[in-house]
Protein backbone atom coordinates (compact mmCIF):
# COMPACT_ATOMS: atom_id res chain seq x y z
CA UNK A 1 0.00 0.00 0.00
CA UNK A 2 1.03 3.59 -1.31
CA UNK A 3 0.67 6.05 1.74
CA UNK A 4 1.00 10.20 1.74
CA UNK A 5 -0.46 13.07 3.66
CA UNK A 6 -2.24 14.56 0.60
CA UNK A 7 -3.33 12.79 -2.69
CA UNK A 8 -3.85 15.52 -5.19
CA UNK A 9 -6.06 14.09 -8.37
CA UNK A 10 -5.53 16.03 -11.32
CA UNK A 11 -1.94 17.92 -12.28
CA UNK A 12 -3.58 21.35 -13.92
CA UNK A 13 -2.64 24.41 -12.24
CA UNK A 14 -5.44 24.14 -9.48
CA UNK A 15 -3.75 20.63 -8.41
CA UNK A 16 0.04 21.82 -8.94
CA UNK A 17 -0.06 24.77 -6.71
CA UNK A 18 -1.89 23.33 -3.85
CA UNK A 19 1.06 20.39 -4.01
CA UNK A 20 3.90 22.87 -4.08
CA UNK A 21 2.08 24.58 -1.38
CA UNK A 22 2.08 21.29 0.84
CA UNK A 23 5.24 20.10 -0.53
CA UNK A 24 6.75 23.23 0.96
CA UNK A 25 5.13 22.65 4.52
CA UNK A 26 7.04 19.63 4.74
CA UNK A 27 4.10 16.61 3.65
CA UNK A 28 4.70 13.71 1.15
CA UNK A 29 1.96 14.25 -1.74
CA UNK A 30 1.24 12.33 -4.25
CA UNK A 31 0.02 13.68 -7.33
CA UNK A 32 -2.41 11.19 -9.58
CA UNK A 33 -3.44 12.45 -13.12
CA UNK A 34 -4.98 9.96 -16.01
CA UNK A 35 -2.93 11.98 -18.54
CA UNK A 36 0.81 11.40 -18.63
CA UNK A 37 2.50 15.12 -18.81
CA UNK A 38 3.28 17.08 -20.83
CA UNK A 39 -0.46 17.00 -22.18
CA UNK A 40 -2.57 19.07 -24.55
CA UNK A 41 -4.93 21.24 -22.74
CA UNK A 42 -7.38 22.72 -24.49
CA UNK A 43 -7.74 26.53 -23.17
CA UNK A 44 -6.71 29.86 -25.18
CA UNK A 45 -4.09 30.10 -22.77
CA UNK A 46 -3.04 33.62 -21.04
CA UNK A 47 -2.23 34.71 -17.81
CA UNK A 48 -2.27 38.30 -16.12
CA UNK A 49 0.39 39.41 -13.40
CA UNK A 50 -1.20 38.95 -10.60
CA UNK A 51 -1.39 34.89 -11.45
CA UNK A 52 2.52 35.43 -12.10
CA UNK A 53 2.86 36.80 -8.98
CA UNK A 54 0.44 33.84 -7.04
CA UNK A 55 2.86 31.05 -8.80
CA UNK A 56 5.98 33.57 -8.37
CA UNK A 57 6.96 32.43 -11.41
CA UNK A 58 10.70 33.44 -12.69
CA UNK A 59 9.77 34.64 -16.32
CA UNK A 60 13.18 34.71 -17.54
CA UNK A 61 13.64 31.14 -16.30
CA UNK A 62 10.46 29.99 -17.82
CA UNK A 63 10.58 32.00 -21.65
CA UNK A 64 13.92 30.51 -22.22
CA UNK A 65 12.76 27.27 -23.11
CA UNK A 66 8.72 27.90 -23.51
CA UNK A 67 6.28 30.07 -24.99
CA UNK A 68 5.65 33.64 -23.24
CA UNK A 69 4.02 36.06 -24.96
CA UNK A 70 3.66 39.11 -23.50
CA UNK A 71 0.13 40.70 -24.08
CA UNK A 72 -0.01 44.79 -24.43
CA UNK A 73 -3.68 45.12 -26.15
CA UNK A 74 -6.85 43.49 -27.75
CA UNK A 75 -9.10 43.57 -30.13
CA UNK A 76 -12.86 43.23 -28.91
CA UNK A 77 -15.81 43.55 -30.65
CA UNK A 78 -19.01 41.26 -31.64
CA UNK A 79 -18.90 38.77 -34.59
CA UNK A 80 -20.19 40.91 -37.49
CA UNK A 81 -19.80 44.21 -35.71
CA UNK A 82 -17.02 46.84 -35.59
CA UNK A 83 -13.69 46.05 -33.57
CA UNK A 84 -12.27 48.04 -30.75
CA UNK A 85 -9.09 48.44 -30.30
CA UNK A 86 -7.48 48.93 -26.87
CA UNK A 87 -3.90 49.75 -26.32
CA UNK A 88 -2.03 49.72 -23.12
CA UNK A 89 1.92 50.78 -23.64
CA UNK A 90 2.60 48.05 -21.27
CA UNK A 91 2.36 44.30 -20.67
CA UNK A 92 -1.04 43.27 -19.40
CA UNK A 93 -0.85 39.25 -19.59
CA UNK A 94 0.98 36.53 -21.21
CA UNK A 95 0.48 34.35 -23.72
CA UNK A 96 1.19 30.56 -22.87
CA UNK A 97 0.63 27.25 -24.14
CA UNK A 98 -0.79 25.18 -21.60
CA UNK A 99 0.68 21.87 -22.49
CA UNK A 100 4.21 23.67 -21.60
CA UNK A 101 3.07 25.65 -18.75
CA UNK A 102 0.78 23.06 -16.97
CA UNK A 103 4.07 20.55 -17.16
CA UNK A 104 6.52 23.17 -15.80
CA UNK A 105 4.09 24.04 -13.13
CA UNK A 106 3.83 20.19 -12.31
CA UNK A 107 7.30 19.47 -12.30
CA UNK A 108 8.55 22.41 -10.03
CA UNK A 109 6.03 21.06 -6.79
CA UNK A 110 8.59 17.69 -6.50
CA UNK A 111 5.74 15.80 -5.74
CA UNK A 112 5.74 12.05 -6.20
CA UNK A 113 3.67 11.28 -9.36
CA UNK A 114 1.58 8.94 -10.60
CA UNK A 115 0.85 10.12 -13.95
CA UNK A 116 -1.12 8.29 -17.10
CA UNK A 117 -3.65 6.89 -14.05
CA UNK A 118 -6.99 7.18 -13.72
CA UNK A 119 -9.30 7.11 -10.73
CA UNK A 120 -11.58 3.85 -10.52
CA UNK A 121 -12.24 3.56 -7.03
CA UNK A 122 -12.46 5.94 -3.53
CA UNK A 123 -12.99 3.93 -0.38
CA UNK A 124 -13.65 5.15 3.36
CA UNK A 125 -11.47 2.80 5.10
CA UNK A 126 -10.89 3.80 9.59
CA UNK A 127 -10.69 7.29 8.92
CA UNK A 128 -8.57 7.51 5.75
CA UNK A 129 -8.94 7.16 1.97
CA UNK A 130 -7.92 4.33 -0.01
CA UNK A 131 -7.39 4.68 -4.14
CA UNK A 132 -7.85 2.12 -6.28
CA UNK A 133 -6.56 -0.31 -3.95
CA UNK A 134 -3.59 1.34 -3.94
CA UNK A 135 -2.85 4.48 -2.17
CA UNK A 136 -4.54 5.06 1.21
CA UNK A 137 -4.10 8.99 2.34
CA UNK A 138 -6.15 11.05 4.75
CA UNK A 139 -6.89 14.00 2.63
CA UNK A 140 -7.76 13.61 -1.01
CA UNK A 141 -8.11 17.25 -3.27
CA UNK A 142 -10.03 16.83 -5.83
CA UNK A 143 -8.28 18.79 -8.80
CA UNK A 144 -9.27 17.30 -12.17
CA UNK A 145 -11.76 19.78 -13.78
CA UNK A 146 -15.57 19.83 -14.48
CA UNK A 147 -15.55 15.78 -14.85
CA UNK A 148 -13.24 15.44 -12.13
CA UNK A 149 -14.10 11.85 -10.26
CA UNK A 150 -13.27 13.26 -6.91
CA UNK A 151 -16.47 16.06 -7.68
CA UNK A 152 -18.52 13.64 -8.85
CA UNK A 153 -18.16 11.25 -6.02
CA UNK A 154 -19.45 14.39 -3.61
CA UNK A 155 -22.55 14.51 -6.34
CA UNK A 156 -21.70 17.16 -8.62
CA UNK A 157 -23.55 16.97 -11.94
CA UNK A 158 -21.60 17.21 -14.90
CA UNK A 159 -24.67 18.45 -17.05
CA UNK A 160 -28.19 20.03 -16.28
CA UNK A 161 -29.26 23.05 -15.60
CA UNK A 162 -26.19 24.97 -14.15
CA UNK A 163 -24.94 27.31 -16.47
CA UNK A 164 -22.36 24.94 -18.25
CA UNK A 165 -19.76 26.56 -21.17
CA UNK A 166 -18.61 24.56 -23.43
CA UNK A 167 -15.69 25.47 -26.15
CA UNK A 168 -13.58 24.38 -29.08
CA UNK A 169 -10.27 25.42 -29.79
CA UNK A 170 -7.25 24.23 -31.63
CA UNK A 171 -3.75 25.53 -31.11
CA UNK A 172 -0.56 24.65 -33.90
CA UNK A 173 2.65 25.92 -35.50
CA UNK A 174 2.42 28.27 -38.04
CA UNK A 175 4.16 27.11 -41.11
CA UNK A 176 6.29 30.18 -43.08
CA UNK A 177 3.73 30.11 -45.33
CA UNK A 178 0.76 30.43 -42.90
CA UNK A 179 2.58 32.96 -40.69
CA UNK A 180 2.34 35.14 -43.81
CA UNK A 181 -1.19 35.02 -44.37
CA UNK A 182 -1.84 35.62 -40.43
CA UNK A 183 -2.90 39.18 -40.28
CA UNK A 184 -3.25 38.50 -36.04
CA UNK A 185 -0.98 40.54 -34.01
CA UNK A 186 0.58 38.26 -31.42
CA UNK A 187 0.93 41.04 -28.72
CA UNK A 188 -3.18 42.03 -29.79
CA UNK A 189 -5.39 38.84 -29.26
CA UNK A 190 -8.66 39.00 -30.92
CA UNK A 191 -12.06 38.80 -29.02
CA UNK A 192 -15.55 38.12 -30.96
CA UNK A 193 -18.65 38.15 -28.69
CA UNK A 194 -21.42 36.07 -30.28
CA UNK A 195 -24.61 38.02 -31.69
CA UNK A 196 -26.58 36.52 -29.15
CA UNK A 197 -23.99 37.07 -25.93
CA UNK A 198 -24.20 33.34 -25.49
CA UNK A 199 -20.67 33.57 -25.17
CA UNK A 200 -17.05 34.80 -27.70
CA UNK A 201 -14.46 33.31 -29.76
CA UNK A 202 -10.98 34.24 -30.18
CA UNK A 203 -8.15 34.09 -32.01
CA UNK A 204 -4.61 34.77 -30.72
CA UNK A 205 -0.92 34.16 -31.95
CA UNK A 206 1.62 33.09 -29.21
CA UNK A 207 5.10 33.73 -31.19
CA UNK A 208 4.92 30.96 -33.75
CA UNK A 209 1.51 29.99 -32.15
CA UNK A 210 -1.88 30.07 -33.33
CA UNK A 211 -4.86 29.36 -31.00
CA UNK A 212 -8.26 29.87 -32.54
CA UNK A 213 -11.36 28.69 -30.09
CA UNK A 214 -15.39 29.42 -29.20
CA UNK A 215 -17.04 29.01 -25.96
CA UNK A 216 -21.05 29.00 -25.21
CA UNK A 217 -23.42 28.75 -22.27
CA UNK A 218 -25.58 27.34 -24.93
CA UNK A 219 -23.94 24.55 -26.39
CA UNK A 220 -26.91 23.51 -28.61
CA UNK A 221 -24.62 23.37 -32.74
CA UNK A 222 -21.79 24.18 -31.02
CA UNK A 223 -19.38 22.71 -33.72
CA UNK A 224 -21.62 24.72 -36.12
CA UNK A 225 -20.98 28.14 -34.62
CA UNK A 226 -17.27 26.91 -34.45
CA UNK A 227 -17.37 26.21 -38.30
CA UNK A 228 -19.19 29.82 -39.19
CA UNK A 229 -16.82 31.40 -36.90
CA UNK A 230 -13.53 30.18 -38.39
CA UNK A 231 -15.58 30.88 -41.90
CA UNK A 232 -15.99 34.36 -40.69
CA UNK A 233 -12.60 34.44 -39.72
CA UNK A 234 -11.35 33.04 -43.23
CA UNK A 235 -13.85 36.15 -45.31
CA UNK A 236 -12.41 38.88 -42.63
CA UNK A 237 -8.72 37.41 -43.93
CA UNK A 238 -7.41 37.38 -40.27
CA UNK A 239 -6.50 33.98 -40.45
CA UNK A 240 -4.86 31.79 -43.12
CA UNK A 241 -7.29 29.64 -45.02
CA UNK A 242 -5.61 26.04 -44.36
CA UNK A 243 -5.87 25.67 -40.63
CA UNK A 244 -6.32 22.14 -38.91
CA UNK A 245 -9.85 20.86 -38.45
CA UNK A 246 -9.75 18.51 -35.69
CA UNK A 247 -10.71 20.99 -32.77
CA UNK A 248 -10.71 19.63 -29.24
CA UNK A 249 -13.40 20.11 -26.79
CA UNK A 250 -13.74 21.14 -22.95
CA UNK A 251 -16.42 22.46 -20.23
CA UNK A 252 -16.47 24.31 -17.25
CA UNK A 253 -18.88 25.70 -14.87
CA UNK A 254 -19.34 29.25 -13.86
CA UNK A 255 -19.08 30.28 -10.08
CA UNK A 256 -22.83 31.14 -9.03
CA UNK A 257 -24.41 29.35 -11.64
CA UNK A 258 -23.66 25.81 -10.32
CA UNK A 259 -23.90 24.71 -7.17
CA UNK A 260 -21.04 22.05 -6.13
CA UNK A 261 -20.90 20.06 -2.58
CA UNK A 262 -16.98 21.40 -2.18
CA UNK A 263 -15.76 19.39 0.99
CA UNK A 264 -16.48 16.25 2.61
CA UNK A 265 -14.82 14.42 5.69
CA UNK A 266 -11.08 14.24 4.52
CA UNK A 267 -12.12 15.77 1.06
CA UNK A 268 -12.19 19.18 -1.08
CA UNK A 269 -12.36 20.54 -3.97
CA UNK A 270 -10.54 23.29 -5.92
CA UNK A 271 -10.36 24.88 -9.61
CA UNK A 272 -12.58 24.13 -12.09
CA UNK A 273 -13.53 21.09 -10.05
CA UNK A 274 -15.47 23.34 -7.70
CA UNK A 275 -17.23 25.62 -10.17
CA UNK A 276 -14.82 28.40 -10.11
CA UNK A 277 -14.31 29.90 -13.42
CA UNK A 278 -15.15 33.48 -13.61
CA UNK A 279 -18.53 34.34 -14.97
CA UNK A 280 -17.82 36.51 -17.92
CA UNK A 281 -14.56 35.45 -19.19
CA UNK A 282 -14.58 31.75 -18.27
CA UNK A 283 -11.27 32.23 -16.91
CA UNK A 284 -9.98 29.66 -14.75
CA UNK A 285 -6.61 29.91 -14.20
CA UNK A 286 -6.64 32.52 -11.63
CA UNK A 287 -9.30 31.17 -9.18
CA UNK A 288 -7.38 27.56 -9.93
CA UNK A 289 -4.28 29.12 -8.21
CA UNK A 290 -5.77 31.05 -5.71
CA UNK A 291 -8.15 28.03 -4.29
CA UNK A 292 -5.18 25.73 -5.16
CA UNK A 293 -3.28 27.68 -2.28
CA UNK A 294 -6.64 28.43 0.11
CA UNK A 295 -6.55 24.64 0.28
CA UNK A 296 -3.22 23.87 1.15
CA UNK A 297 -3.33 26.92 3.72
CA UNK A 298 -6.57 24.72 5.10
CA UNK A 299 -4.91 21.44 5.18
CA UNK A 300 -1.58 22.85 6.88
CA UNK A 301 -3.45 24.68 9.33
CA UNK A 302 -6.03 21.50 10.11
CA UNK A 303 -3.16 19.56 11.52
CA UNK A 304 -4.38 16.50 10.70
CA UNK A 305 -7.78 16.73 11.40
CA UNK A 306 -9.66 16.30 8.13
CA UNK A 307 -13.03 15.94 9.19
CA UNK A 308 -15.77 18.28 7.62
CA UNK A 309 -16.17 21.00 10.34
CA UNK A 310 -12.53 21.15 9.81
CA UNK A 311 -12.46 21.76 6.25
CA UNK A 312 -15.71 24.43 6.52
CA UNK A 313 -12.80 27.00 6.87
CA UNK A 314 -11.78 26.23 2.76
CA UNK A 315 -15.01 27.64 2.24
CA UNK A 316 -15.20 30.12 4.18
CA UNK A 317 -12.28 31.62 2.56
CA UNK A 318 -13.80 31.22 -0.97
CA UNK A 319 -16.93 33.15 0.04
CA UNK A 320 -14.68 35.57 1.61
CA UNK A 321 -12.33 36.01 -1.75
CA UNK A 322 -15.28 35.08 -4.40
CA UNK A 323 -18.27 36.47 -2.61
CA UNK A 324 -21.43 34.18 -2.01
CA UNK A 325 -22.22 31.67 -4.70
CA UNK A 326 -25.49 33.41 -5.62
CA UNK A 327 -26.69 34.74 -8.68
CA UNK A 328 -29.59 36.99 -9.67
CA UNK A 329 -30.14 39.56 -12.04
CA UNK A 330 -32.63 40.98 -10.25
CA UNK A 331 -35.31 43.34 -12.19
CA UNK A 332 -33.12 42.97 -15.67
CA UNK A 333 -33.80 38.98 -15.64
CA UNK A 334 -37.64 40.30 -17.26
CA UNK A 335 -35.85 43.15 -19.65
CA UNK A 336 -37.06 41.53 -23.16
CA UNK A 337 -33.74 39.97 -24.90
CA UNK A 338 -34.01 42.44 -27.81
CA UNK A 339 -33.58 45.39 -25.97
CA UNK A 340 -30.46 43.40 -24.03
CA UNK A 341 -29.52 42.97 -27.49
CA UNK A 342 -29.93 46.53 -28.88
CA UNK A 343 -27.95 47.61 -25.94
CA UNK A 344 -25.14 45.51 -26.24
CA UNK A 345 -24.84 46.40 -29.93
CA UNK A 346 -24.10 49.78 -28.32
CA UNK A 347 -21.79 48.86 -26.00
CA UNK A 348 -19.69 47.05 -27.62
CA UNK A 349 -18.56 49.40 -30.28
CA UNK A 350 -17.95 51.71 -27.21
CA UNK A 351 -14.08 52.65 -26.28
CA UNK A 352 -14.77 53.29 -22.83
CA UNK A 353 -17.02 50.08 -22.21
CA UNK A 354 -14.57 47.77 -24.37
CA UNK A 355 -11.34 48.79 -21.79
CA UNK A 356 -12.98 49.14 -18.64
CA UNK A 357 -15.81 46.84 -18.20
CA UNK A 358 -15.23 43.70 -21.11
CA UNK A 359 -11.33 43.83 -20.40
CA UNK A 360 -10.63 45.87 -16.89
CA UNK A 361 -13.44 43.83 -15.03
CA UNK A 362 -14.04 40.68 -17.29
CA UNK A 363 -10.56 39.18 -18.58
CA UNK A 364 -7.91 41.37 -17.15
CA UNK A 365 -9.26 41.16 -13.99
CA UNK A 366 -11.73 38.61 -13.56
CA UNK A 367 -13.43 38.12 -10.16
CA UNK A 368 -16.00 35.77 -9.43
CA UNK A 369 -17.76 38.43 -7.62
CA UNK A 370 -19.31 39.67 -10.90
CA UNK A 371 -21.23 36.37 -11.39
CA UNK A 372 -24.61 37.77 -12.73
CA UNK A 373 -25.29 37.69 -16.85
CA UNK A 374 -24.66 39.94 -19.45
CA UNK A 375 -27.80 41.86 -17.93
CA UNK A 376 -25.24 42.65 -14.94
CA UNK A 377 -23.40 44.63 -16.53
CA UNK A 378 -26.36 46.42 -18.75
CA UNK A 379 -27.07 47.14 -14.75
CA UNK A 380 -23.89 48.55 -13.82
CA UNK A 381 -23.56 51.05 -16.82
CA UNK A 382 -27.01 52.46 -16.34
CA UNK A 383 -27.27 52.20 -12.44
CA UNK A 384 -23.50 52.94 -11.69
Amino acid sequence: MDRCDALIVGGGPAGSSCALALRRAGMDVVVLDKSSFPRNKPCAGWITPPVVGLLQLDLLDYQSSRVLQPITGFSVGRLGGPMVQTHYGSVVSYGIRRCEFDHYLLARTQARMRLGESVESLERVNGSWRINGQIETPIVVGAGGHFCPVARFLGAKTSGPATIVAAQEVEFELTDAQLAECRVRPDVPELYFCRDLQGYGWCFRKQHYLNIGLGREDSNRLSQHVRDFVEYLHQTGRIPREIPDRFLGHAYALYGHSTRELIGDGMLLVGDAAALAAPYSGEGIRTAVESGLLAADTIVSSAGRYDRDSLQQYVTGLVSRFGSPQSSDGWLAHVPLRFKLGVAGVLFASTWFTRHVVLGRWFLSPSVRHRATFAGSIKSILLP
